[in-house]
């Protein structure tokens, strides 16, 4: 039941060009995912914090959706938009949204008020706070949210194509352990593992990037 890892490699290997072939199909029902729950994520956590009545409106909804396992709505989704793009979008911004939204609103939220006050004082517009404040301070939190939706990204994709299809490692996935290749399914794991390595070392290398101009243009 458990493969050694030399024929962990030997199965990656020797299935690898068919791996791409899935590999891509993931990468991009996880980038689309992560990209959509991304903005829905910021917008709505810039409303709570623009309107309190929004945040008790929306936040015990937000709360209340985490409490439902995600898998769980999967056999809903494809009967609902079918086995196509869309249930499996859906389902990773299902996957992804929650840890964005809460992590901009808790940095929003622990901004230093004396910063807003001062530019209250000063007439300023609230775009102007948003520009001088709100954004460069809330950056940090966004890219902690940021790398922990990307790896929820990679997992929901493939959960999401195990609801059926044509591509895509969860459909490889599938399909091996149908014929009990677990040497492959392991395969797919250890490719899962490295993708969202990759993509959360990007994220960060991005959140660096970023901060260390912002840091600079401050000066």
């Amino acid at each position: 039941m458990l493969p050694s890892f030399t024929k962990v490699t030997q199965a990656f290997l020797s299935d690898f060009s068919l791996l791409q072939q899935h590999f891509q199909t993931t990468l991009y029902e996880a980038l689309i995912g992560l990209f959509i729950s991304t903005c829905l994520g910021v917008l709505l956590a810039f409303l709570m914090d623009y309107s309190t009545w929004i945040q008790h409106s929306l936040y015990p909804i937000l709360v209340l959706s985490q409490t439902i396992p995600t898998i769980s709505l999967a056999p809903l989704l494809v009967l609902w938009f079918g086995y196509g793009l869309m249930p499996k979008i859906i389902l990773i911004t299902l996957v992804c949204f929650f840890p964005m939204t809460m992590n901009v609103f808790t940095g929003l939220k622990s901004i230093d008020t004396d910063y807003l006050t001062l530019l209250t004082t000063m007439q300023a517009t609230h775009w102007q706070k948003m520009k001088y404040v709100k954004i460069p301070f809330v950056l940090p939190a966004f890219f902690t949210g940021l790398k922990i939706a990307t790896s929820y990204a990679v997992v929901g994709a493939v959960i999401s194509e195990w609801l059926g299809g044509d591509s895509g490692l969860g459909v490889y996935m599938t399909r091996v352990r149908k014929s009990f290749a677990f040497d492959k399914m392991f395969a797919v794991i250890l490719l899962t593992s490295i993708f969202s390595l990759l993509l959360v070392g990007i994220v960060t290398l991005i959140e660096k990037k970023v901060l260390h101009y912002q840091r600079k243009s401050g000066e």
